[in-house]
Formats: structure tokens, sequence, C-alpha cells
């Protein structure tokens, strides 16, 4: 058995990359009502660290939970999973 320790991974789309560094990764993911069975959204914003700041606006990218590098920042991007359409 290995020790290395398993991380989260979320995929989500880029909604900011206007601080330097850092990112803001909505995720989105669907859910079914307990009572009534209704498929319905749910999302969340991550605050993400991106070293090289080679992600852009509409990109769609995998995060990984890391170190704290701020208050709100314990996420990094590993991978660019689909580039924007709008470029």
């Amino acid at each position: 058995m290995s020790t290395e320790k398993l991380h989260r991974t979320l995929s989500g789309r880029v909604v900011s990359n206007k601080a330097d560094k850092s990112l803001t990764v909505l995720i989105e993911r669907k859910i079914k009502h307990p009572l009534y069975g209704k498929i319905m959204k749910r999302s969340k914003r991550y605050h993400v660290h991106d070293e090289t700041n080679q992600y852009s606006e509409g990109d769609t990218v995998l995060i990984e939970e890391c170190r704290p590098y701020s208050k709100t920042k314990t996420w990094v991007a590993v991978r660019l999973i689909s580039k924007s359409n709008a470029a």
C-alpha cells in the first residue's frame, strides 16, 4: 500500500481570472430532491491557485485540494480539460 495521500479533485469552469495567480472556478452538480424527486442544480465557487496564469475565463479545468495558499485559497489548478470557445 502506498503512503501517498489522495486529494479530492473536481472539474469546473473558470469564471474569473482577474487576480494574479488566482482563479475562481464554478463547480456545478445535480442532485435529486429527497421528497419530490426533481433534479436540481447546485453550484459552488472555489478560489484556485494558478501559478503560471495560463487559464482564461470559460476554460474547463481540473482542480485538486492542496495546502492553504491564503485564507480562502486551498485548491490548485492541475490541468486543462477543454479550452473556451469564446477565444
